[in-house]
């Protein structure tokens, strides 16, 4: 069996076993890139208070086999008084088919740069050799 606390990672001589296959039974596959946005370079405006925003947690989807779509982006910020807020922005329109009409451009580059940073959300990946 495998216990671990965060405040301690993996290191050094740990023995790790595992059983079975994992199978995955979801019919909608998603995926969360994270993105540190550097102090100061993305302002944004909710309901007249400036937050600056310092991470956005992109989410894409790929709904029943269709093409990957980004549904929505978290942005962590500090707002006027120096705390830290979070603001969800939902990428689809109402009948989510499509991207929602009215965001500002520099929400889609934020995306833009998840989706490169994924591989274009085309994710690959290959594991360690043995």
């Amino acid at each position: 069996m495998f216990t671990s606390q965060p405040d301690f990672p993996l290191e050094g001589n740990v023995e790790l076993s595992s059983a079975g296959e994992p199978v995955v039974t979801h019919e909608d596959t998603q995926v969360k890139v994270g993105l540190d946005l550097k102090a100061g370079t993305l302002v944004l405006t909710s309901d007249g208070t400036d937050l600056v925003a310092y991470h956005a947690l992109v989410e894409f989807a790929a709904l029943r086999g269709q093409p990957w779509m980004a549904q929505h982006v978290t942005f962590s910020s500090h707002g006027p008084d120096g705390g830290s807020t979070a603001l969800v922005v939902d990428l689809l329109n109402e009948a989510c088919d499509g991207p929602r009409d009215g965001l500002p451009p520099t929400i889609w580059r934020v995306v833009a740069l998840a989706a490169t940073s994924a591989g274009d959300v085309g994710i690959t990946y290959a594991p360690p050799t043995p």
